[in-house]
């Protein structure tokens, strides 16, 4: 039993080395260090290292071999036989291997590169936009930087740590593991039967539906900028008659010399339409094009401008140049409306996710031109990031597009609660610093020993067997870790005019009493990086039980009357959801979106008279909802989002027939009879509307 607690304890040790909460540094303005795409200009220069890198995983008892032997320290195919692996992709269904497919532990990537010559005078970054969830990078054997988290972009300068005129190695260690604190929140679960189980066998418990898939899943970029540069752009806009009002704050990074700034504003032509100088400013825009969503304008949706920024030192004479796009629009909800640019808007969306056969969520630019293609097609205006940030290349065809996004974070799943009301308030206010902290966990510590729990702390790592669980999702280490999430997120997709919302997590225990003062954090934080845009999560609790939703600007509710409840019986989805939209408003007084509705369709199953899993049946489930919707449009209702785009992969289970199937395009991106239903609903609200005005 020894021996199996400690195989246990080490395993968990190791899919956790640095699974803690690191803290989001600052830069030296005293703001968040800047995240700007990587973007060619006269003054910057910019290679991707996408490509077939060597890889390999460690499948060792305690997921350690890979850290005792220094893979990193060497070329990886000296530390034992490698494959070929696409960056960006998931790794887990390019090969026929079933234990790379459901790996869980550390993943190692290698490649060499060179860097040009011309850059020996540069600040040479690296940069990696998704890799999930947790990684490790090294350059010629040195660690660089580490971040914890998928879907998100880090980068680092290592100017210092490149060889310019010889070959160099860059390293990264993968961690996919989710643990209470991650985000999304999971857990490892150790099978201790040895009758049944190896020693030391465990399984990774998800705490959402869809498939855990792991990997560089988005560029990999080597880029370079003068040594004093600009690090950062932050775009915000109003509208005052004809005139579109453009606040602007610009930071540098680097050398610390006498600078100065240009700020110019070009319009699509590359014209100049507004200039100014100093790191902050108010510009004005005459007549100005301001950005619509395609339904609103089909003349000229998605008007961007751009923001050309130029830093030139005084002692040296370097420039650097950056160019931001943004586009000039206004966004704010009443109790009963959505309003953008000053007109209601009602969201005509769908759900995604980034899921496709063989590549899972690595980025492919045919498969986004093929998703915008459909997306037009069914008549879509909006679409949420379901259950985590997209990548850029996906943002930017939306603020191109003129469609509309709901920009929501990893948090789904945020379920598992173990503390009282009461509790929760004295822990959040009283247990704030490192010292109370510690006592705390001295007294967990004698209490679970009092009930013959067991806990190690090895080296500086505190771990749990199974006979603990783990942590809770709404504790001080969780919510940090959220807090950070949401302002890399910010970081990120702050200057884009198409996200008008933030969502911060997808159907949250929030009728759980932890919800509530969770929740006001999360979202106090994020209306403190953000004044300018509305801030929501995804609620499926009920309107008597939520703590969470009075926080919140406007509503997104997922409902599942007459599949998950009630299944068959589509005679009472009228009635349930009806009954169900009005309590939410009348009890919160606030607009409410159908963030989620739907039921599973195997393409090509018919029956008549309906039957669940057929098409028939999803064709009539979702007429039933349109018919309350349609009903409710006039009133405080303001937008629906069926479940979802397109089917996608799932965990194994036998709820699941190779993936979740609500699609109304099926995987490979052809419509269901559903998709041609929203089709039709979508592209009729747009004949009945009148295109708005340019300006």
């Amino acid at each position: 039993m020894r021996l199996e607690v400690s195989i246990q304890l080490q395993v968990y040790t190791c899919l956790q080395v640095f699974l803690g909460f690191t803290s989001v540094t600052y830069s030296q303005s005293g703001k968040l260090p800047g995240m700007l795409y990587p973007r060619d200009s006269e003054s910057r220069s910019l290679r991707h290292l996408d490509g077939m890198w060597n890889f390999r995983i460690d499948d060792s008892p305690t997921r350690n071999l890979s850290f005792e032997q220094k893979w990193y320290s060497e070329p990886l195919d000296e530390s034992g036989p490698v494959i070929p692996m696409p960056v960006p992709s998931s790794y887990n269904d390019i090969t026929n291997q079933k234990n790379i497919r459901d790996f869980v532990g550390w993943a190692w990537y290698d490649r060499e590169f060179y860097v040009d010559k011309t850059w020996a005078q540069q600040r040479i970054v690296l940069r990696i936009d998704s890799a999930h969830y947790n990684s490790i990078v090294y350059v010629n054997g040195q660690q660089v930087m580490t971040h914890e988290g998928g879907h998100l972009p880090f980068e680092a300068e290592v100017t210092s740590s490149v060889h310019i005129g010889s070959v160099n190695r860059l390293t990264v260690a993968l961690n996919n593991t989710l643990t209470p604190t991650t985000l999304p929140p999971g857990s490892i679960e150790y099978k201790s039967d040895t009758n049944k189980y190896p020693p030391g066998y465990f399984v990774q418990n998800l705490q959402f539906d869809f498939f855990n898939y792991a990997g560089i899943h988005r560029h990999v970029t080597l880029y370079a900028t003068p040594k004093t540069f600009v690090e950062d752009i932050g775009v915000t806009s109003s509208v005052s008659g004809d005139t579109g009002i453009v606040n602007y704050t610009v930071n540098y990074g680097g050398q610390s010399v006498p600078f100065t700034w240009k700020v110019e504003i070009l319009d699509k032509k590359g014209f100049v339409v507004a200039h100014g100088n100093g790191m902050q400013g108010t510009l004005t825009v005459s007549d100005a094009n301001l950005w619509w969503p395609w339904t609103m304008n089909s003349t000229s949706p998605g008007y961007l401008y751009t923001l050309q920024v130029t830093l030139t030192t005084q002692t040296h004479g370097d420039v650097d140049v950056y160019r931001q796009p943004f586009g000039i629009r206004t966004v704010a909800v009443t109790d009963t409306q959505i309003l953008l640019n000053n007109l209601p808007f009602y969201c005509q969306g769908v759900n995604k996710h980034e899921d496709s056969d063989i590549r899972g969520k690595g980025l492919d630019y045919p498969l986004i031109a093929r998703d915008f293609e459909m997306l037009k097609w069914l008549g879509v205006n909006c679409f949420r990031t379901s259950h985590y940030p997209y990548a850029e290349e996906i943002m930017d065809m939306a603020d191109r597009l003129g469609i509309v996004v709901i920009d929501e974070s990893p948090g789904v799943g945020i379920q598992k609660s173990k503390r009282s009301k009461r509790q929760w308030y004295k822990f959040y206010k009283k247990n704030n610093n490192e010292e109370k902290k510690e006592r705390k966990h001295r007294k967990r510590d004698k209490s679970r020993k009092s009930k013959g729990k067991k806990k190690r702390r090895l080296g500086n790592i505190e771990v749990e067997s199974t006979l603990n669980d783990g942590d809770d999702n709404f504790g001080n280490k969780s919510l940090a870790h959220h807090k950070a999430v949401m302002s890399e997120m910010y970081q990120r997709d702050k200057n884009r005019p198409a996200v008008i919302f933030w969502s911060v997590a997808n159907e949250p225990a929030t009728n759980k009493p932890a919800a509530g003062p969770y929740f006001r954090e999360v979202i106090a934080h994020v209306r403190s990086l953000d004044s300018t845009r509305p801030v929501t999560f995804v609620c499926n609790q009920e309107f008597y039980n939520d703590v969470a939703v009075q926080f919140v600007d406007i509503i997104l509710i997922n409902r599942y009357y007459a599949w998950y409840s009630d299944v068959g019986h589509t005679e009472l989805i009228g009635r349930q959801l009806e009954y169900d939209l009005r309590e939410w408003h009348a009890k919160f007084d606030k607009p409410i979106i159908m963030s989620e509705y739907g039921s599973d369709t195997i393409a090509g199953f018919h029956q008549e008279p309906s039957f669940v899993f057929t098409e028939e049946y999803q064709v009539e489930f979702l007429r039933e909802y349109h018919a309350v919707f349609d009903k409710l449009r006039g009133e405080f209702f303001v937008g629906e989002m069926p479940w979802n785009f397109a089917d996608f992969m799932t965990v194994q289970g036998i709820t699941r027939v190779v993936g979740n199937k609500k699609g109304l395009l099926t995987r490979q991106r052809q419509p269901k009879a559903s998709g041609h239903l929203i089709r039709d609903r979508y592209m009729s609200m747009i004949s009945g509307k009148q295109t708005c005005r340019l300006r």
